[in-house]
């Protein structure tokens, strides 16, 4: 299979998008031929480098080349990890930084880069960095080092210029944007992801698909975003159905990364999205990891709006191309779905059951009596205020409460 190499989105230069070469050769032609790199850093999930031998095939491949390699993170981008990493790079004078694996070390290396082009090496400089905090400096200037990110989840953060880290003293996760510049390279291998377990796979998957549904869902949307989110369904729903009745077709896989990259192109055109991704803001610190909120979440949101006449004709937009899909006809089918009388939180939901995913809070042990506490949180978040329908805590519960058993 030749490669296939330009941007990643129609309208930008960046990032750039490689695939149909192995990682590796991807991977040793870009740090030639683009980035003109001979000093990489490598920050590589722990997982990946235990249990898998990738690691040591992209240490062989780039040879002397390669300057320096963190293994592992832990979740959500620590910022004495982060300085950790900083200070090696800084040392090894990187002239190019690659993660391999998802997540965390997307997040991580967005931060690194820019924490080295402001010169920072502690959680006070750091400080001065982040958008919101009350110590910004004054003339940060944008992040030099280019990223590039070789993903193994759906999750998409290798496409945005928003980074997110927690600072370990406070526990609190700031964001980082503005001068902080996204990866420059974005490089897929299916077969890379084969190693990825089914649950962060298709749960990923999921919120990928919440970006596009939510996109649609919204009243404040447009043309192009709508288009991106189309294609991105068309690509992930059934990408994700045959993905979970065969982990290894690489076609479907690839499928999946590029519908992927679709709804990652509809979420950075400003669109606000609901209350699937407001309330699963909350979720993340009751124990439910990021694109399972979108598994419990997006069906009983879809059913709540709808309900409300809110956004009744997108829905129905939906609604019509999930059907026309023969993959997800399959399901519906088997679901007991009956075209005249299924919303779209009831299609919704039997995607998800069939990839095997959870759908109530109950399965992550959380009950009624925390409900108050993660909605007047959800309350406070932009999306949650910008959902289809307006929503008070008395509306943010009752959603709750359609997922809690």
């Amino acid at each position: 299979m030749s490669e296939t190499f330009g941007p990643a989105f129609s309208d930008r230069d960046r990032p750039l998008l490689s695939y149909g070469l192995r990682f590796t050769e991807s991977l040793l032609r870009h740090a030639d031929v683009t980035f003109h790199a001979s000093r990489i850093y490598v920050i590589c999930s722990a997982s990946l480098a235990r249990n898998t031998a990738y690691l040591d095939e992209l240490k062989q491949g780039l040879g002397n080349k390669i300057a320096g390699i963190r293994v592992g993170l832990r979740p959500h981008s620590l910022w004495s990890e982060i300085l950790q990493v900083v200070t090696d790079a800084r040392k090894c004078d990187a002239d190019l930084i690659v993660t391999l694996g998802a997540g965390s070390l997307t997040d991580a290396a967005k931060i690194v880069s820019f924490a080295l082009a402001n010169d920072v090496s502690t959680p006070d400089e750091l400080d001065t960095l982040c958008p919101t905090s009350s110590q910004k400096r004054d003339g940060i200037k944008p992040s030099e080092v280019p990223v590039v990110c070789i993903p193994t989840s759906l999750s998409g953060g290798e496409y945005s210029a928003f980074a997110g880290a927690t600072n370990d003293k406070t526990g609190q996760k700031h964001s980082f944007s503005g001068a902080l510049q996204g990866p420059a390279l974005v490089i897929l291998d299916p077969e890379l992801t084969t190693t990825t377990p089914d649950k962060v796979w298709l749960s990923t998957g999921i919120k990928a698909v919440d970006h596009c549904v939510e996109t649609l869902c919204s009243l404040q949307s447009n043309q192009t975003a709508d288009e991106d989110a189309r294609r991105g369904l068309a690509k992930l729903i059934p990408g994700l159905i045959k993905s979970k009745q065969n982990p290894k077709d690489l076609e479907a896989r690839l499928e999946c990364q590029l519908g992927a990259r679709d709804s990652m192109s509809a979420c950075t055109r400003g669109v606000p999205l609901g209350a699937s991704h407001g309330i699963g803001h909350q979720l993340g610190p009751a124990g439910v990891s990021h694109g399972e909120t979108s598994c419990i979440l997006n069906p009983a949101v879809c059913k709540y709006n709808y309900k409300k006449g809110a956004n009744v004709e997108r829905q129905d937009a939906i609604i019509k191309a999930l059907w026309e899909d023969a993959k997800a006809r399959e399901i519906f089918s088997q679901g007991g779905l009956v075209k005249e009388t299924a919303d779209l939180g009831d299609l919704m939901d039997a995607i998800i059951r069939a990839l095997g995913l959870p759908r109530t809070l109950k399965e992550f042990g959380i009950g009624e009596e925390r409900l108050e506490s993660i909605a007047v949180h959800s309350l406070r978040d932009r999306w949650v205020q910008t959902n289809p329908a307006p929503l008070d805590k008395e509306g943010v519960l009752e959603i709750l409460r359609m997922v809690l058993q």
